[in-house]
């Protein structure tokens, strides 16, 4: 039986439901408390109650149901403890309770038939119940959200043999990562800890056989060098090992994973070198690269573009899409890559946003990047980078933001620069700029503040009057469409790219954070859907 678009609930009429073997209510605006009626349907297996504004604690008519093999009370208003008869229910294979207000330990679970659990986005707290260990059926354990779950994660946990999603992130876990996560089960395609209180170093037992396709260690104390052993993880897309303490150079092995998708390095001790691909398949599936906020040096790696459809970003916030059913522009969208939901107003199919700041690459900032036309954002700060600024950014005619502070450029801005009308945002301070500063719609709106530490810079910006024998402005690029440079090679075309990867600025771009944290990762829930067929189960979508 199934009830929709309604707001009113017949204690009535589910009473006189006795032989009542599935309920779905779920996704109406029905509010309030359970009926008490609901004890009556003691043949009751299937109940979906999802999705609507039930408050108060959920009520003891539903221990009568010793039926129960599946409950969905999430996205509701349920507060106070997990009812312990829950816990009992010798059926029960399937608990949904995401998205409430629920508080509390996690109690021990009297039997062993659970083959999913999500009690993600609540106030939990305490340690995990030794019991969740002991449901050797289990394929997915998400406690995600709740940041008062402490305590170590015990090596019980790969007892779960059968687990293919664990979700564990943001929470208040220390300790080591258990070893064993890394060979444990041949089953296991998701793996998030990120958001913890993790410490020692990454495991280094990832096995050949292993079926991890997205592993996010992201955002914990993790230390040393990266695991070679992560080569193994031949099906992974998904790295995050940013936000660490890790101390390594750059992981150059990691270009055997065929289909890694996402390498997220951001924020760590790496230094040494980025060379670019070092054969002609390295990183080829590679879409979103972040390195940045950390200490590499040597020229800029231009040469990862030639697979590249992102950027690399120094901001944690992250959307991207695939783009292949839509070109020019797209106006609010929500779409799901691999389940995650991202919502957009805005989107160009091309690279729009490349950030390498905050490391110490050198060299003159490449001719070439005046080929990425859509660009919105560059940001190239905060290195060690010299000679002129390339006048082919002035063909940027997207360009929004430009940050090219804190390097050691020399030479005069181009007049160039003065006619991109969209720039809002500049930094030029702390260079060794010379010359007038460009006059325009948008540079005659620009302060002293983002000049500054350039002395040889005049114009009424930095109130300093220039004089006749300044030189005239630059001629107009001469930078050839054509040429891609070596770096690119024969053929390539920004029409191709087909991922956007944004940093947080808010002008005109709408931008969601990815990266899988705060909130209900619903790509967990729709993986399980998919290899596991629970098709009851219905699509739940992340509020940003």
């Amino acid at each position: 039986m199934s009830l929709r678009n309604s707001n009113i609930i017949s204690s009535d009429l589910l009473g006189n439901l006795i032989q009542l073997s599935s309920l779905d209510l779920s996704r109406n605006n029905f509010s309030g408390q359970i009926p008490s009626s609901f004890k009556n349907l003691v043949h009751l297996r299937y109940l979906k109650l999802d999705s609507n504004k039930f408050m108060g604690q959920i009520p003891n008519s539903l221990g009568s149901l010793s039926n129960l093999s599946s409950l969905y009370l999430y996205g509701n208003l349920f507060n106070g403890t997990i009812p312990s008869f829950l816990f009992a229910i010798p059926s029960l294979y399937y608990l949904d309770l995401h998205n409430n207000n629920l508080i509390g330990n996690i109690s021990e679970f009297q039997h062993n038939s659970l083959r999913f659990l999500d009690l993600s986005n609540n106030h939990l707290h305490g340690t995990i119940p030794s019991s969740i260990f002991k449901q050797e059926n289990l394929t997915a354990l998400i406690l995600a959200s709740n940041s008062k779950l402490t305590g170590e994660i015990s090596s019980s946990i790969c007892k779960l043999r059968f687990v293919q999603v664990m979700d564990l992130s943001n929470n208040s876990f220390s300790g080591s990562t258990p070893l064993c996560l890394g060979n444990f089960s041949n089953m296991l395609s998701v793996l998030h800890l990120g958001m913890n209180n993790l410490q020692g170093t990454i495991p280094s037992t990832f096995s050949k056989d292993n079926s991890l396709e997205y592993l996010n260690l992201n955002g914990n104390e993790l230390e040393g060098e990266i695991s070679p052993s992560i080569i193994n993880c031949t099906m992974l897309e998904v790295l995050d090992l940013g936000n660490n303490k890790i101390e390594d150079t750059f992981p150059y092995f990691l270009e055997r994973l065929p289909k890694l998708q996402i390498l997220i390095l951001k924020s760590n001790k790496l230094q040494g070198l980025v060379k670019g691909p070092i054969s002609y398949n390295s990183f080829s599936k590679l879409w979103i690269f972040d390195v940045s906020d950390n200490n590499f040096s040597g020229p800029l790696p231009i040469g990862y573009f030639n697979s590249l459809g992102a950027m690399m970003t120094s901001d944690q916030n992250m959307i991207y899409m695939s783009a292949t059913n839509y070109t020019s522009y797209v106006y609010s969208i929500k779409m799901t890559w691999k389940g995650v939901d991202f919502e957009f107003s805005k989107i160009r199919s091309t690279i729009r946003v490349l950030d390498l700041s905050n490391n110490n690459f050198t060299g003159e900032i490449p001719k070439v990047i005046g080929k990425l036309k859509a660009l919105q954002q560059l940001n190239l700060s905060h290195n060690s980078l010299t000679g002129h600024i390339q006048s082919s950014l002035g063909i940027l005619t997207n360009l929004e933001s430009l940050d090219l502070s804190s390097n050691f450029l020399t030479g005069r801005i181009p007049m160039q620069l003065g006619g991109l009308t969209f720039l809002a945002i500049l930094n030029l301070s702390h260079n060794q700029l010379e010359g007038p500063i460009p006059s325009g719609k948008q540079f005659n709106t620009f302060n002293a503040n983002l000049f500054e530490g350039n002395l040889g810079l005049c114009g009424f910006q930095v109130l300093k009057e220039c004089y006749g024998d300044e030189a005239p402005s630059l001629p107009p690029s001469s930078f050839d469409e054509g040429d891609d440079s070596t770096l690119f090679g024969d053929g390539f075309g920004w029409k191709a790219v087909t991922m956007g990867y944004g940093c947080g600025f808010v002008f005109g771009v709408a931008m969601g954070y990815v990266v899988f944290r705060t909130k209900k990762p619903s790509w967990f829930l729709r993986m399980v859907e998919d290899k596991w067929n629970l098709k009851s189960k219905n699509t739940k979508k992340n509020v940003w």
